[in-house]
């Protein structure tokens, strides 16, 4: 299974960056995982116009997502799971045999259109985390679901 991370976001600091690398690389090679970073689009200091930006970004967004790949939208006010249970998700989403695209906006979050498009809106906090930080936190919380589907020590309940 192909899991590609579509993020909103310049580039990111260089721990965050380097935390992802150290994750990305412990994968077994059943679950592969991409990572595409998209340029945010412009935004002014009317955050009443931000809508524009969040469009901007779709269309990028759009360009990237695999048309037949499961869409996993992140949001802050999509459902809060556990680790434990999005290990169950990723047995049935493997199952299924469907690549899955996972989506991170940018500072507006993500625009309506995309999220109506979603399989599924997971959030990962009702905290608010900088884009590098919840690019990085997914990525760990997918290798600790596959660590606990492989039956790894890595995750302790």
């Amino acid at each position: 299974m192909k899991i590609n991370i579509i993020s909103i976001g310049h580039k990111p600091p260089t721990w965050a960056e380097e935390g992802c690398k150290e994750y990305l690389k412990r994968f077994q090679r059943d679950l592969s995982i991409v990572l595409t970073e998209l340029k945010p689009a412009f935004r002014v200091s009317d955050t009443d116009k931000n809508h524009l930006a969040r469009a901007k970004e779709k269309g990028r967004i759009l360009t990237k997502l695999n048309k037949n790949a499961r869409l996993i939208a992140l949001d802050e006010a999509g459902t809060q799971t556990t680790t434990n249970e999005l290990a169950r998700l990723l047995t049935n989403w493997m199952a299924e045999g469907r690549d899955l695209d996972f989506v991170i906006g940018g500072a507006d979050g993500l625009d309506p259109e995309i999220k109506n498009q979603a399989d599924k809106i997971l959030s990962l906090s009702l905290m608010t985390y900088p884009h590098a930080l919840a690019r990085l936190i997914l990525i760990e919380q997918l290798y600790r679901a596959q660590c606990i589907i492989k039956k790894h020590p890595y995750h302790r309940d």
